[in-house]
């Protein structure tokens, strides 16, 4: 079965992953911090964005492959794939500041609204769908 939305959107975080991980990887080659942060402040905040984003997405990827395959392609699936990203994005610029930023705080609020969404979709799924399964042979009535 072809998931679109869930290919683009995998696609879209293996690029955000590699942008994290670059940001801390120029930090690490022009100070050669081979371990660590080694006390340095931005170092440290980099490595966080890059641990929180790869601590969030897998969930939010299976959950997503999970949804389109039960219902299929759907605008919201989009929707909600394209605000995860924004919202990682922000996250991680906002992850740069000394102080709380709107970019931060938005981008943890909007992620944290898209797991919540589609979490709830995928048990509205489980426990309301109406299409009927066949019961495993060991299960079956004869």
């Amino acid at each position: 079965m072809l998931l679109p939305i869930t290919l683009t959107f995998a696609a879209a975080c293996a690029l955000l992953n590699m942008w994290l991980a670059i940001r801390c990887a120029r930090f690490r080659i022009k100070d050669k911090v081979l371990h660590g942060d080694a006390g340095h402040g931005l170092l440290a905040k980099r490595m966080r964005a890059h641990a929180n984003f790869v601590e969030y997405t897998p969930i939010v990827l299976i959950l997503f492959a999970l949804v389109e395959m039960a219902v299929g392609a759907s605008l919201w699936l989009w929707i909600g794939a394209l605000v995860y990203v924004v919202a990682r994005v922000a996250h991680g610029f906002g992850m740069d500041a000394d102080k709380p930023t709107a970019l931060r705080a938005g981008g943890a609020l909007l992620t944290w609204g898209v797991m919540l969404a589609i979490a709830i979709t995928a048990l509205s799924i489980a426990y309301t769908a109406t299409r009927e399964f066949p019961a495993p042979p060991t299960m079956a009535v004869r």
